[in-house]
């Protein structure tokens, strides 16, 4: 707990009139010391309601919006044993901070940082305490200005993890508005191999589980839900004991590995999911959250006329401020099937569109690429495009790596997790062990 002292006066024989002046005089110099109680109230908090991300979380109830969501009564928590551990609050373009004020839970740091990024990747300290004690740290008369503010946990002060009930950032906000609408997507491509969880090495009952433990609005799916030839007994047999446990809030697209069906392609997959996969009467379709428009696409048939006529009625039709795409063949890929030109044609329409964000399968890793347009030009107006088909199937290794590729990860299972707001997005791949493995800047909808 972080107290502000002042050294205690002196005992002398003074005068009335010098002993009234030397009050004042005390006075005056605290309120100049303890900005914390002098000027809290000229403070306007910033952080409260805003997108958060952290490292890592014990579990779905304990998320990193936990401690910007006004409720003293929820919290935060990191994984238990493991340092470092942060927690990230954007706070939207330029603002200022000039307090930060922490509220620990029994799992608290002795060593921490409290740092401000303009990018959320070239950090500046505003704060460092190396003899933690718990309870309520107010940091006050601080001066610094970017997007993102963190709290860098280096020392844990409890066999436990990190744990805060709130942390309210106080200063002056952005010129934008605060974003609203806000929700939270777990995403997963190339999931169920023939394995249950009665075998350790089975890896897609571990990604549903961490998958639920996130708690989001909804899950996605980026193909190859099942293998090997995603008939209607193996999706039975494997994917609906662990994926299948929220197959009512998933929004699948199929992959190559659904058109090998003896019974015809996408058979068995159509009479698992029905209409779930199926809203529209046909393998791709689209839907609203938000302020968002998601598109989903089966990228087995883009050389369909009526798929590719579809896709740009309903692009036209779109009135919503952001917009993502979801099919299992990437355009660009560092992996093993490397980059699927197939795909060139829908992000052609797609970019005209102006849309935001494409997730894609197929490749067996987990990638993130910097904005760029169908010809592979990095550009700020570009598509962002994520490969994440480590749900579950036997990891490929990264071969080629590819211009724009920014991050790559092999051999690590795991899901994304995409926080959206009516004007921003970002995410972070989680692995199975509820380690954040990556962590994306936040872009701003075209």
């Amino acid at each position: 707990m972080r107290l502000s002292a002042s050294a205690p006066p002196r005992r002398t024989t003074t005068p009335f009139s010098l002993v009234l002046a030397a009050v004042l005089l005390l006075v005056g110099g605290l309120l100049l010391a303890l900005p914390d109680r002098a000027g809290a109230a000229a403070d306007t908090l910033i952080s409260q309601g805003r997108p958060a991300t952290s490292s890592s979380v014990e579990d779905g109830t304990f998320g990193p919006e936990k401690a910007f969501d006004g409720d003293s009564a929820t919290r935060w928590a990191s994984a238990e044993g493991v340092d470092p551990q942060w927690l990230r609050v954007d706070l939207g373009p330029s603002a200022t901070v000039s307090r930060v004020k922490l509220v620990w839970e029994t799992a608290y740091a002795t060593a921490y940082r409290v740092e401000i990024s303009a990018d959320g990747v070239a950090w500046t300290r505003l704060a460092t305490e190396t003899a933690g004690n718990g309870g309520t740290d107010d940091w006050t008369g601080l001066t610094g200005q970017g997007r993102h503010l963190r709290v860098y946990g280096t020392a844990r002060g409890t066999p436990y993890g990190y744990s805060l009930y709130t942390v309210e950032v106080y200063g002056t906000s952005g010129t934008t508005p605060p974003p609203t609408g806000s929700f939270t997507v777990v995403a997963a491509g190339d999931i169920a191999a023939q394995c249950t969880a009665s075998s350790s090495s089975c890896a897609h009952p571990k990604t549903a589980a961490l998958a639920q433990r996130l708690a989001p609005a909804f899950y996605l799916t980026m193909g190859d839900n099942q293998y090997d030839d995603a008939l209607l007994s193996d999706f039975r047999n494997y994917y609906d004991k662990s994926w299948g446990a929220f197959k009512a809030k998933t929004r699948p697209v199929p992959g190559n590995h659904e058109t090998y069906d003896p019974a015809g392609p996408l058979a068995g997959y159509k009479a698992y999911f029905g209409s779930i996969a199926y809203p529209q009467g046909e393998p791709y379709y689209s839907y609203d959250q938000g302020n968002w428009h998601f598109v989903a696409l089966d990228s087995n048939s883009f050389d369909d006329p009526a798929q590719i006529q579809w896709l740009k009625d309903d692009l036209a039709r779109n009135t919503k401020g952001c917009v993502a795409a979801y099919f299992h063949h990437p355009l660009y890929s560092s992996g093993g099937h490397g980059n699927d030109p197939v795909s060139k044609p829908v992000w052609k329409i797609l970019y005209a569109a102006g849309a935001d964000l494409v997730l894609n399968g197929h490749d067996h890793h987990y990638e993130r690429f910097a904005p760029q347009d169908p010809d592979g030009r990095a550009t700020a107006g570009g598509i962002v495009e994520i490969v994440g088909g480590m749900g579950g199937a036997e990891p490929y290794d990264i071969e080629t790596v590819q211009p724009n590729s920014q991050k790559r990860i092999s051999g690590t299972y795991g899901v994304l997790r995409l926080d959206l707001t009516d004007t921003t997005y970002t995410w972070q791949y989680v692995g199975v062990d509820d380690r954040v493995k990556d962590s994306a800047p936040t872009y701003t909808c075209h």
